[in-house]
């Protein structure tokens, strides 16, 4: 990498060495793979509660004992219900499910764009999406109806476990943690104010008894537990910390104990005693932390390292599934799969530079930081040498890079990154670093790309004639033609982009104009590979951006099952939408053709609709409240017992539309027909015996016998 410090005069060399040690069998490594306690420890608890919690609803005794714990809690809190804390309590569970808790989760993903750090964004995003879809698995696996034994007096909607404001605002909360927030102080600091947050929201659910408990446990352990496990095992704090200052994610921090880790393996592995480790040129590296080492033997002794993370792998395979995505494949680029590939593939790429006798970096060789996880590739340090961006080019260094490209060529290697960072002068020797991304036996294309970035890095410091009339000594103008219709665009590095976008002249231009006319070759290149990637990251980026949104939205009811005429949760569920309600009403059994849509049960209310395959999606629409207004309705003989019955007259035209509704003690039942265009209106007999009434009687005296509690209500009053 670029050495931008003072230059040195020292000759290149072998570092001095001491005796290498080998690590004995067991011992640790330099830097130990860390151990996290916090993160397995809240893994585990959330696998914990959630299958007690199914545990204990499968099970009468356990679920007995867990329901009649919730409830003396809640009626703990019940005893100091005052207006002035119904009100605060109200204020907080509006603050934490309303828009403002989308305000929170809104200003994360802005914030974490406008800090460009889309790593953290796409984890984000990933967590939220996989919270939602386990959180929905619990949720309907559970369905879970609201507290028993006690007053709900706020509003509420469908099951209660695992709560889902809990979980969307924890989530929320600790995603601009991550996101936003500094290690360190700051972070621990910030994780506190989320706790006290989070217990005072769960605190006012339960204090309104709309949550169980163990609901907002459930809620917090999960929504804690999967974003934590994600962002710190794809966003680790050494690779990619979260800071408010310039510089690339690549860059991982070499103080503390990964210098003494970096130290200590130079020692035991390459013999190298180390006095000093400093990063170097990191304004031109991207795929890793380039370092320049200071040795024992004098101030001038240095060598060169990279250090490879598995941060940089990742990387990297996201890099090459972009570019096959974006632009094809003109190469086989196959993304490394382990650290340790990756470090010996440069390692091998050196060597096999220095055999074709091209003058790069002495190897030294390989040293293992963390067992798969960190490596480095240590090599001779360049001392005095700059950039050649930052050197004088003569007709001497022109020769030296056209021959450089040329022994390339002679060898069937590419270098695949010829750049101004990886052209480095010395006393006039044009050396060449960075052998990452070499490959052999490249693609032709790839190789005239190499002799058309070469030569426009030496026109960027030179003269394009020039450099075009020294080329000709060693390519023919075919050739030549050829290196400039393949060089275009993203074949040219970032770095070489930039520096010719600040420089007036049109280089590629120029040499386009001198060189034998060429239509340029199409970079695209289309395979069923391509395709399939090209069509399947974006819809899952899509299918996920669509089930996060959906969760940005203002947390609440995610739905129900349909009630039956049983005494299972939904109908109970629906029962406690109601309590004055006498009747509530169910789904019996289904006529053929015909099939539940859905439900929708809230605090107030309680909806579910039925489908027809000739009546069209939500023909009828049954809907439990506490009163209806009958006005302009009929009254006719009820089939229903203790009911009465009212009908609205039938509209005419092609689409049958008609309300019937059913009042009894309490609460009534509307039945909206909205049939699809030319469905006969006789379809709407079907629906006497579709839908019928379990009195509510019937699941009070379930719930008392089962949990030895009572369904609050008609028939059962309740503390509160």
């Amino acid at each position: 990498m670029a050495e931008d410090t003072e230059r040195t005069e020292a000759p290149p060399g072998p570092a001095p060495r001491v005796a290498r040690q080998r690590r004995p069998t067991g011992a640790p490594p330099p830097l130990p793979h860390p151990f996290t306690i916090s993160t397995t420890a809240w893994l585990l608890l959330a696998v914990l509660i959630v299958a007690c919690a199914f545990l204990i609803s499968a099970h009468t005794p356990w679920l007995e004992l867990g329901d009649r714990a919730n409830t003396w809690f809640l009626r703990l809190l019940a005893e100091v219900r005052t207006p002035w804390l119904t009100d605060l309590a109200e204020g907080i569970k509006a603050a934490g499910s309303g828009w403002g808790v989308t305000v929170v989760g809104l200003s994360v993903v802005v914030l974490t764009m406008v800090f460009r750090r889309w790593r953290h964004l796409l984890v984000f995003l990933g967590s939220l999406f996989f919270l939602e879809i386990v959180g929905q698995w619990i949720y309907f696996g559970l369905s879970r109806p609201r507290p028993y034994g006690i007053t709900i007096i706020s509003s509420w909607g469908g099951y209660s476990a695992p709560s889902p404001p809990v979980m969307v605002l924890t989530f929320f909360l600790m995603g601009a943690v991550y996101c936003l927030v500094v290690p360190g102080r700051p972070r621990a600091y910030a994780k506190t104010a989320v706790a006290v947050v989070v217990a005072a929201f769960g605190l006012a659910r339960l204090y309104l008894a709309v949550d169980h408990p163990d609901d907002v446990l459930v809620g917090v352990a999960l929504a804690v537990a999967i974003p934590v496990t994600a962002f710190r095992y794809l966003t680790p704090n050494e690779i990619f910390p979260v800071v408010y200052r310039r510089g690339r994610a690549a860059h991982v921090d070499v103080s503390g104990r990964r210098g003494d880790a970096i130290r200590l393996a130079l020692q035991d592995q390459l013999g190298l005693t180390v006095c000093e480790v400093k990063p170097v040129g990191l304004e031109s590296s991207a795929g890793s932390t380039p370092l320049r080492l200071r040795v024992e033997g004098g101030p001038d002794e240095y060598v060169f390292a990279k250090l490879y993370t598995k941060g940089h792998v990742r990387a990297d395979r996201w890099y090459k599934l972009s570019r096959t995505i974006l632009y094809g494949s003109l190469e086989d680029e196959q993304p490394f799969q382990t650290v340790r590939r990756l470090a010996e593939y440069e390692d091998y790429a050196l060597r096999l530079l220095r055999d074709a006798g091209i003058r790069t970096a002495r190897p030294y060789g390989i040293v293992e930081i963390t067992p798969e996880r960190e490596y480095l590739v240590v090599t001779e340090f360049f001392a005095g040498a700059v950039e050649i961006g930052q050197a004088d080019v003569d007709d001497e260094v022109i020769d030296q890079g056209l021959r450089l490209v040329r022994r390339l060529w002679d060898a069937g290697i590419a270098h695949r990154d010829i750049k101004p960072g990886n052209l480095m002068v010395r006393d006039g020797e044009l050396l060449l670093i960075d052998a990452g991304f070499a490959q052999v036996r490249p693609s032709p294309w790839r190789q005239a790309v190499d002799l058309g970035n070469m030569m426009l890095v030496l026109a960027v410091r030179s003269d394009p004639d020039r450099v075009y009339q020294r080329a000709l000594r060693y390519f023919t103008p075919a050739e030549l033609s050829e290196a400039f219709a393949a060089t275009r665009g993203v074949a040219s590095p970032t770095q070489l982009r930039a520096f010719m976008k600040r420089d007036p002249r049109d280089l590629l231009g120029t040499f386009r104009g001198l060189a034998p006319p060429r239509p340029p070759i199409v970079l695209q290149r289309w395979s069923p590979r391509r395709v399939g990637l090209a069509l399947a990251v974006p819809a899952a980026l899509v299918a996920a951006a669509l089930v996060a949104g959906h969760a940005l939205f203002p947390a609440g009811n995610i739905g129900a099952y349909p009630p039956l005429c049983d005494t299972g949760h939904a109908t109970i569920l629906a029962a406690q939408a109601v309590p004055s309600a006498a009747l509530v009403p169910c789904v019996p059994g289904l006529p053929s053709g015909w099939q539940v849509g859905g439900a929708d049960v809230a605090s107030s209310r309680s909806v579910f609709w039925l489908d027809s395959d000739q009546a069209g999606s939500r023909a009828v629409t049954v809907t439990l409240s506490a009163a209806c207004d009958v006005t302009g309705n009929q009254p006719e003989p009820s089939d229903q017992p203790g009911t009465q019955r009212f009908d609205s007259p039938p509209t005419g035209g092609t689409r049958f539309t008609a309300l019937r509704i059913y009042t009894f003690p309490g609460g009534c039942a509307s039945y909206r027909y909205d049939f699809a265009p030319g469905a006969s209106p006789l379809l709407a007999a079907a629906i006497d015996t579709a839908v019928a009434f379990v009195p509510r009687v019937t699941l009070v005296r379930y719930v008392r016998a089962k949990e030895g509690l009572a369904l609050c209500g008609r028939g059962a009053p309740c503390p509160g």
